[in-house]
């Protein structure tokens, strides 16, 4: 029984610190401009990132083949926090994740694909007005 009232007490502590995703349009309207770069790279691809009816979109990778998804959101504090999973059928999953702060994004996509190591990029981005 301790075992289960001290997992119960760290659950409930976990759930106030980081608050569960829920699907939402919180960030709907809002686009932001700046650079995707694989990490360990000094440059990269221009990117737009744009969030509209509940759906997620990197301009940059269009022309990779992957797809708009669904976003999640939670409040955490004066920010955003995103999530969402982008697909191609040639480069596989982009695992996206996010933090919207005033008028700034700083995100991780992390490219997986069976088989293969993971790539983790990153993007920084100011919001367009």
């Amino acid at each position: 029984m301790k075992h289960s009232t001290a997992a119960a007490a760290v659950a409930l502590a976990a759930a106030s610190v980081f608050p569960a995703f829920a699907e939402t349009s919180a960030l709907d309207g809002r686009s932001f401009e700046g650079v995707f770069l694989q990490r360990g790279k000094t440059s990269g691809d221009a990117d737009t990132l744009v969030f509209r009816d509940g759906r997620f979109r990197s301009l940059a990778c269009d022309r990779y083949g992957y797809s708009e998804a669904a976003y999640r959101t939670a409040a955490s504090g004066d920010a955003t926090r995103f999530e969402a999973e982008t697909l191609s059928p040639k480069y596989g999953k982009l695992v996206w994740s996010g933090v919207v702060r005033g008028g700034k994004l700083d995100a991780t996509a992390t490219m997986v694909r069976t088989g293969k190591p993971d790539i983790e990029n990153w993007v920084v981005a100011a919001e367009k007005n």
